[in-house]
């Protein structure tokens, strides 16, 4: 059912790698029939078991300047070394068919689109709220980045470092959920969504 609130959510979550968004972000997608995910393009390798058009839109270095410098993102950055950015048109077209939308992304990217839905001002088409989820600590975010295996020692390093960095930008987010326990994480992150449904 949907609610009084005129304009659609664009609900970013945000958080440094390791902490929890893409878990946190599937488990609001399973919950919640009206919001659909945003698919980012990147430049790095695909991992064991992800799928092209469905994780990401996998694509080469000079594929994805050619799209940039043709407008083609809302919001692009470089992170950990690759590069990552959000197709603006899929956006546009959920948003205006009154979906829901998830950006799970980057704190670079998340400043990106909050600087984009300021400058739109009262023509923005959503309703924009951002979320940063934070790991419990630093030493928990290096013992989850080491047990999922994904990476090598030198880039769990890159990924702690920028991290650090990371995390001193939490004030600029709307809302803060602290992943101690993937369950009450959840709880906090799904109380926000209907809560900003009930805004007026």
């Amino acid at each position: 059912m949907m609610s009084p609130r005129e304009k659609p959510l664009l609900f970013i979550v945000s958080a440094p790698s390791g902490a929890g968004k893409t878990t946190l972000g599937n488990l609001l997608l399973n919950e919640f029939q009206n919001m659909t995910r945003s698919i980012s393009c990147t430049t790095r390798p695909r991992r064991e078991g992800e799928v092209d058009g469905r994780d990401y839109l996998f694509l080469s270095v000079p594929e994805f300047k050619k799209r940039l410098l043709k407008g083609y993102f809302l919001e692009a950055a470089s992170v950990h070394g690759n590069w990552y950015g959000t197709p603006r048109r899929p956006l546009e077209r959920a948003l205006a068919g009154g979906k829901d939308i998830l950006m799970v992304i980057d704190v670079q990217g998340a400043g990106m689109v909050r600087k984009s839905m300021a400058k739109a001002g009262k023509n923005l088409k959503a309703a924009f709220v951002d979320v940063f989820v934070l790991p419990p600590s630093v030493t928990e975010l290096k013992r989850r980045l080491m047990r999922r295996g994904k990476d090598q020692p030198r880039e769990i390093a890159i990924r702690l470092k920028n991290a650090k960095r990371e995390m001193r930008d939490w004030r600029a987010f709307r809302y803060v959920v602290i992943n101690d326990r993937l369950e009450q994480a959840y709880k906090r992150l799904r109380s926000i969504v209907i809560a900003e449904h009930c805004r007026i």
